[in-house]
């Protein structure tokens, strides 16, 4: 038998973000200046979890906008930011 996988909190659940954190994840996710980093650390999304809300939130266009705006951009990790 396969071992279960265990729940992730329920911060990490969009559904249980109400309508006003979802729509600052989104101006979060759209600015350049703020990390990926600093949106998991305010409402517990990692960067794959934000994609998927974009992805969810977005038209089509301005979802394909953003990513390639976002893709490889350094200011979007706070690591990457470090290094400098």
């Amino acid at each position: 038998m396969t071992a279960a996988r265990p729940m992730p909190p329920a911060a990490l659940q969009p559904a249980a973000l109400s309508e006003g954190d979802l729509s600052r994840i989104i101006e979060m996710a759209w600015a350049d200046e703020i990390p990926f980093e600093a949106i998991r650390f305010q409402f517990g999304l990692d960067e794959s979890a934000v994609i998927r809300l974009m992805k969810r939130s977005l038209k089509t266009g301005s979802f394909r906008l953003w990513r390639r705006r976002v893709e490889g951009r350094r200011a979007k990790h706070e690591r990457r930011l470090q290094a400098r």
